[in-house]
């Protein structure tokens, strides 16, 4: 452990008052020294001491024995212990008797690298101070520059964890020589620097450093006094509290896996159980040794009558003592059966927004329970921390004291961590231009204020498709191959067990099954995928047992109609694979390519984007100043000419595919202009991320809707045709705006120079709308937006 960050003193009376007596019986250079063939340290006694009173001498055999002080002296030119008092050969695992034999580098072999590089540090800077006192008369005695005491990690064999002590050194019995004046002085530098200049300098940490390293040409005698406290309680207390006040959720894997070793070190816990209170129910994170925490949902209906329910009425730390006397619920009696026998609940009650309830006011828990659900918690309950252990009576007075310190940190950090929850589930697959907007709300209901729509409002619609033409025709010549073949692996399975062994039944099952088959080689309707499978199933696979008793010929049969069933829709499905495949292939391609664009789009201006994909895909942009503060007409323009460059590109995407595959299926491209803005908000109800509002908005979501099948008014043909860019308009000035954007694209050799236009023949409750029609041109495999 590195040095503590905070300078703290030593105030206790007990520290103070043996510290003097302490000091004055471990010896000078000057005094004799301790006889090295003692079994044991021995101490030269001055004589003021030895004329003190009998009692000193009890008092001070008592302090040794039994007092919480580490107290130790080192040899500071090898820094080596050479006497320790018993509660410090206690903690580092020597036995008082023969102690001095085992001391040597004990505390090196039990600290790690750091630690022993920390006591050096505080070792040098009490040099500093002793060679600023004796050798240029600095006065220090108002800086607190021995004050700061260093936190070390110590590995204890009598604790299953290291424990944390602070410690100080005592330095009034070193003597100091000087081994030569003149480089001593050119390395500090301190002769031509006032007391003030020289104060400045210690408290720069960076100074003092520098000079803590100048301070070779010294030459050391004595003992320093290295005293210590262990705070192993206070250091996790602290750890914890960092761990609870950093941003980082508690409940996410690593951070709750970190925590649950600390709580369980500081309580003596097994582990650790955390009870998140979100609206009517309770999740539930329960610690483990293992990387992943257990995570579990329940009613909190279901908790009513617990302890852990009890714990919050009253808000007060509360201990089971034992389990196996009092477990209440059936999670009472779920902990017993996981070996729990006792536990530690830490209610977190936050104030209620709005009213005066304070932090850590006490509730009256003889309140009966209430039905309604909003009663169904303490006002203002956040959750609860639960220690669990193996063993009865595990915790005490202490642990609940140190539980109390740690309400503020947990309530906190458990608070944010409910706000981040609902921010995850609100922001989920947000469309990272709108998502600031999503954010704010979250964090507005993470407050606990009353949710507001999401809205943007006067934003341009840019919505266009690429529609996979002839596909359904496709699908249905699958359906009808995988039929075909299949009744014909049935009829196999007849006629082997017909020959076998004629049976009339057997004979009108290969009828029906011809006339099936008949049937369907002049086509099949909608419903024929699921209704002739379901009539093979009910009227001739529940007599395959039967079957497979007339001869190694109907086995067979059998096995192969089985065989060609077996995969996951459990029937015949050759030739829906090899479509479904195809129109998938046809899909990605296409979207990575929109995709492709759409990075560059972006940086035009951010803008809101949706792309589905069926049978081909269409995307739905949303541009405005409500989503970009920057957007203008020049970001319109441009998002617009670029759409219909990337609709051009997925077209070429479609050429490259279809010249590599043999296939009936062509793609179509369509791109609906209108120059009107529309509102769009956010319905948590629905599916969808956006909506429209109004009835002037809801006319452009059903163009939407229709107009990939809309037809030509005059030639009564679809107005999208297999290779060609169709654009829908309403008004003059929109194609006005859109042929010059033609105009660019003839220009870079995207489309044909020939355009066709007409009139679309009005759809349902959609009327005036025209087209206009050119043809895509083939291009290189690299094309890639410019921007």
């Amino acid at each position: 452990m590195h040095s503590s960050e905070s300078v703290t003193n030593m105030p206790l009376n007990e520290h103070e008052a043996v510290t003097q007596s302490v000091s004055t019986l471990i010896q000078s250079p000057d005094r004799p020294t301790v006889e090295p063939e003692s079994p044991s340290t021995t101490l030269t006694v001055q004589p003021e001491i030895a004329s003190a009173p009998a009692d000193t001498y009890a008092w001070l055999s008592y302090f040794q024995q039994c007092s919480r002080l580490l107290i130790a002296t080192i040899d500071p030119t090898t820094m080596t212990l050479h006497y320790a008092n018993d509660y410090f050969c206690q903690l580092l695992g020597l036995t008082t008797t023969g102690a001095q034999g085992e001391l040597g580098q004990v505390l090196q072999h039990l600290l790690n690298e750091a630690d022993n590089g920390a006591i050096q540090r505080l070792y040098r800077r009490h040099l500093l101070h002793r060679v600023l006192q004796q050798f240029y008369h600095v006065d220090l005695q108002g800086s607190r520059l021995l004050d700061e005491p260093v936190m070390i990690s110590l590995r204890s064999p009598l604790h299953p964890e290291p424990r944390y002590v602070e410690f100080w050194l005592r330095s009034d019995q070193l003597q100091l020589t000087r081994l030569n004046t003149q480089v001593d002085d050119a390395a500090l530098s301190l002769q031509a620097m006032a007391l003030p200049a020289i104060e400045a300098a210690l408290a720069d940490p960076m100074q003092c450093e520098r000079l803590e390293q100048q301070l070779e040409y010294y030459q050391t005698e004595g003992w320093l006094l290295l005293e210590g406290l262990d705070v192993t309680e206070r250091e996790i207390i602290r750890r914890i509290t960092q761990l609870l006040i950093d941003r980082d959720s508690i409940l996410r894997t690593h951070k709750f896996s970190e925590l649950n070793q600390q709580l369980r070190s500081l309580f003596r816990a097994q582990n650790t159980l955390l009870l998140s209170i979100e609206t009517d129910q309770v999740r539930l994170f329960m610690g483990s040794l293992s990387d992943e925490p257990h995570t579990t949902l329940y009613p909190l209906e279901s908790l009513q009558e617990s302890h852990f329910m009890h714990a919050l009425r009253t808000n007060q730390v509360y201990a089971v003592a034992d389990l196996a006397q009092d477990p209440r619920t059936d999670g009472g009696r779920q902990l017993l059966k996981m070996g729990v026998r006792s536990l530690l609940l830490i209610p977190l009650l936050a104030p209620s927004i709005g009213t005066g309830d304070q932090e850590g006011a006490a509730l009256d828990p003889s309140a009966p329970l209430q039905a309604a659900s909003p009663a169904l918690k303490p006002p203002g309950a956040v959750g609860v921390v639960a220690l669990l252990s193996d063993r009865p009576y595990t915790f005490d007075a202490l642990d609940r004291r140190h539980a109390e310190q740690l309400i503020p940190a947990f309530t906190r950090s458990l608070t944010t961590a409910q706000r981040q929850l609902v921010q995850q589930r609100l922001i989920t697959n947000i469309h990272p231009a709108v998502e600031w907007r999503f954010l704010q709300e979250a964090e507005r209901r993470g407050m606990g204020l009353p949710p507001e729509p999401i809205a943007f409002t006067n934003v341009y619609p840019l919505y266009g498709i690429s529609d996979i033409r002839g596909s359904s025709n496709e699908r249905n010549l699958a359906i009808q191959a995988d039929l075909l073949e299949q009744f014909h692996l049935a009829l196999t399975v007849v006629d082997s067990a017909c020959n076998a062994k004629a049976t009339a039944l057997g004979e009108q099952l290969r009828l029906d099954l011809l006339e099936h088959i008949r049937q369907m080689q002049e086509g099949v309707t909608v419903d024929a995928e699921v209704s002739r499978l379901r009539y093979l199933r009910d009227h001739l696979e529940i007599y395959f047992d039967y079957f497979a008793q007339c001869g190694e010929t109907a086995i067979a049969a059998i096995n192969a109609y089985h065989e060609a069933c077996a995969n996951d829709h459990e029937c015949v499905y050759r030739a829906r694979t090899h479509y479904d495949n195809m129109v998938n292939t046809i899909n990605v391609l296409l979207r990575e390519t929109w995709e492709r664009w759409q990075e560059a789009m972006q940086r035009i201006t951010p803008h809101y984007c949706d792309i589905e994909a069926t049978d081909g895909i269409d995307h739905m942009l949303y541009a405005g100043a409500s989503i970009d503060l920057k957007f203008g007409s020049f970001q319109l323009r441009s998002l617009r000419y670029e759409q219909l460059r990337a609709v051009c590109d997925c077209a070429r995407t479609a050429f490259r595919l279809l010249e590599k595959h043999s296939t009936h299926m062509q793609v179509t491209h369509l791109v609906l202009v209108q120059d009107a803005t529309v509102d769009i908000f956010h319905d948590e109800t629905t599916e969808r991320m956006f909506d429209v509002r109004g009835s002037r908005d809801t006319r452009y979501e059903i163009v939407k809707k229709r107009i990939d099948k809309a037809i030509d008014e005059q030639t009564n043909t679809r107005i999208t045709q297999p290779g060609m860019l169709t654009l829908v308009f309403s008004t003059e000035e929109e194609w006005a705006e859109y042929q010059q954007y033609l105009r660019y694209l003839m220009r870079e050799g995207w489309v044909d120079s020939q355009i066709d236009r007409g009139t679309v023949q009005p759809l349902q409750g959609v009327s005036g709308l025209k087209y206009a029609r050119v043809r895509i041109l083939p291009g290189d495999d690299d094309d890639l937006p410019l921007n």
